[in-house]
């Protein structure tokens, strides 16, 4: 008879090596991994990076064609002495057209509640700056009023990105920033020196009038960065136009007299301000989302290099060979933050954004 054996030791059952969520996402059998012709890897390697993409953008949609912004402007007001304000009227009656895009969406009007006062705030600096910039351009010629606010708005935005955010900039970004603000003080120094005593205190009116215009557009991309609602680009576009309807008229009444213009040229260059500024909102807008508040400023001088030409060869206004040198100076510092901005380093970018999906499965 066998003796009987004793108890038997229970022993807890042992814990799998990986969670089940790990098991379930390596169940896939491991596919050899392709061969990539070397032309895609040169692709990889130099492809252009989210900022660079956001410098296009405001190169291209938001620089070029706010260049024929100020000019049709002057236009406008020397064929019937339409005041700014009655133009900035008509540019709001466009902006009023994304109300029907946020009822497609179905989004509130103006943003979600928590939200609604930094959107006030940019449309309030959104109006300022656009007003500003419209008074100026009657006041001083079209070319030195765009280069005072373009320059008023970089040195604005570098400033309120270093006291505001944490995102600082590289060495080549600072040199191309500096670079295209020394070419605005080459092109605007010499005009200034050279007012004329008659009209001094009118022109110094222009170039504050140009230099707050600047700032306040530099707070609105700084705001427009903080927004964090969806559909906010068209949002933004429509609290601008109802919010600048509101102010515009009324104080068109007030402080300026409104008048009817009767012939082509007026209407012709009053509903292509309206169309070229909401386009050059909308991709600066865009931009700052995508690339630093201070390189979209310093991108969108081109508007500057265009306002330019069009006085040149439009208006028949004379350019100094100081402003042939500035715009050449902001031409290269645009190029010079445009290199830079090109990834030469594609495995940094996967790591960024490897690292920023773990932290959303966590």
């Amino acid at each position: 008879m066998l003796p009987l054996a004793g108890p038997i030791a229970m022993t807890p059952p042992s814990t799998p090596p990986w969670p089940l969520a790990t098991l379930l996402r390596s169940s896939r059998p491991c596919s050899p991994t392709p061969a990539v012709p070397a032309r895609w890897l040169l692709w990889r390697r130099y492809r252009l990076s989210e900022s660079m993409k956001g410098l296009l953008v405001a190169l291209l949609g938001g620089g070029v064609p706010a260049g024929f912004v100020a000019p049709f402007t002057r236009m406008a007001h020397e064929a019937s002495s339409i005041p700014s304000l009655e133009i900035l009227l008509v540019r709001c009656l466009f902006h009023l057209a994304f109300a029907w895009c946020l009822r497609c969406r179905r989004a509130p009007l103006l943003g979600p509640a928590p939200g609604r006062r930094r959107l006030l705030m940019h449309a309030a600096a959104n109006v300022v700056s656009v007003a500003c910039a419209y008074s100026s351009f009657v006041v001083v010629p079209s070319g030195n009023a765009a280069t005072v606010r373009k320059g008023s708005s970089t040195v604005g935005s570098a400033l309120l990105a270093l006291c505001v955010e944490s995102r600082p900039l590289s060495g080549y970004d600072w040199f191309g920033l500096v670079g295209s603000t020394l070419g605005l003080l080459i092109m605007v120094v010499p005009d200034l020196l050279s007012l004329d005593a008659s009209t001094r205190l009118a022109d110094a009116f222009g170039y504050v009038l140009a230099c707050l215009g600047g700032v306040a557009l530099a707070l609105t991309l700084v705001i427009f960065r903080a927004l964090d609602f969806p559909a906010k680009l068209p949002t933004a576009a429509f609290a601008f136009g109802a919010l600048g309807g509101l102010v515009c008229a009324p104080a068109m009444f007030l402080l300026q007299e409104p008048v009817l213009p009767a012939d082509p040229l007026t209407w012709t260059c009053t509903v292509a301000i309206g169309v070229l500024a909401m386009v050059s909102f909308l991709c600066a807008s865009h931009a700052a989302t995508l690339a630093h508040p201070a390189l979209v400023c310093a991108v969108l001088h081109s508007e500057v290099v265009v306002t330019l030409a069009v006085q040149y060869y439009v208006l028949q206004e004379a350019v100094t060979p100081f402003d042939v040198m500035g715009a050449g100076v902001i031409l290269g510092s645009i190029a010079i933050i445009a290199a830079q901005n090109v990834s030469c380093h594609p495995q940094d970018e996967d790591e960024d954004e490897n690292e920023d999906e773990g932290r959303q499965e966590g």
